[in-house]
């Protein structure tokens, strides 16, 4: 019966990934089922799921490793490449999960690299962040404060570009809000609407889609404009400027 438990909490979360652990006690509650919100609680925890809009542990942090602090707070991100930051989510195909990273210029929304992995290893954070680095580099990158973001092997990077290392207060998912947002996109827009069978369809379809976001998806934010082209611009423009 557990396992059949299992099956519906991940059916239901991969179609509404913003339900946490009550609205998923109801549902199987309405479904006959009788299971109280401690052990829903269980099975989102050995499934490593939880509400997309509050999500601290999308990565789980390691006591170990050094936190670094939040360092966005009274700064105006005005410029690409001025932020840049990173995070994890979770996507279903047959017979799993899938786990996904971007690095995404926070004034721009631009996403200067992915990688997909099936396990929650650091390494493919890693080639994510040396990949978004072939590009330029950022003044600071923030980061949650899951263990890939806090390991020796991330860290590393970062300090030998001199670069300034931020993480997002503890359960405090609003410190990376543009990239949840990237993540709703990403799901809404293109996965669920998918139900991609394979893990050679999602990294096609993906790499569909982070095209289509990056180059012809307006975003109100940016006044109807692309990531592509604020990027680019504004880039360009910085260059000039510091040139001249």
């Amino acid at each position: 019966m557990n396992q059949k438990y299992r099956e519906l909490v991940r059916e239901e979360y991969t179609e509404h990934p913003h339900l946490g652990r009550p609205k998923l006690t109801a549902h199987l509650r309405g479904l006959g089922h009788s299971v109280n919100p401690k052990r829903v609680y269980g099975i989102m925890k050995d499934l490593g799921i939880t509400a997309i809009y509050a999500k601290p542990n999308t990565s789980i942090a390691n006591v170990q490793h050094r936190v670094y602090p939040y360092l966005l707070n009274d700064i105006e991100i005005s410029r690409p490449n001025q932020v840049w930051c990173a995070d994890i989510t979770y996507i279903r195909v047959k017979g799993g999960f899938m786990y996904l990273v971007a690095v995404m210029d926070w004034h721009s929304r631009y996403v200067l690299s992915w990688e997909l992995s099936n396990t929650m290893d650091r390494w493919f954070c890693v080639d994510a962040l040396h990949s978004a680095l072939a590009y330029q580099k950022p003044e600071v990158f923030n980061t949650d404060q899951g263990s890939q973001f806090t390991s020796e092997a991330f860290i590393d990077v970062l300090k030998k570009k001199g670069i300034q290392i931020s993480m997002d207060g503890k359960g405090r998912c609003i410190d990376n809000v543009r990239i949840e947002r990237l993540w709703r996109s990403v799901k809404y827009e293109d996965v669920f609407l998918r139900q991609y069978a394979s893990v050679a369809e999602l990294h096609s379809g993906l790499t569909r889609y982070f095209h289509y976001y990056n180059t012809q998806r307006p975003h109100q934010a940016l006044g109807y404009l692309t990531p592509d082209a604020i990027y680019y611009s504004k880039s360009l423009l910085a260059k000039e400027v510091t040139i001249g």
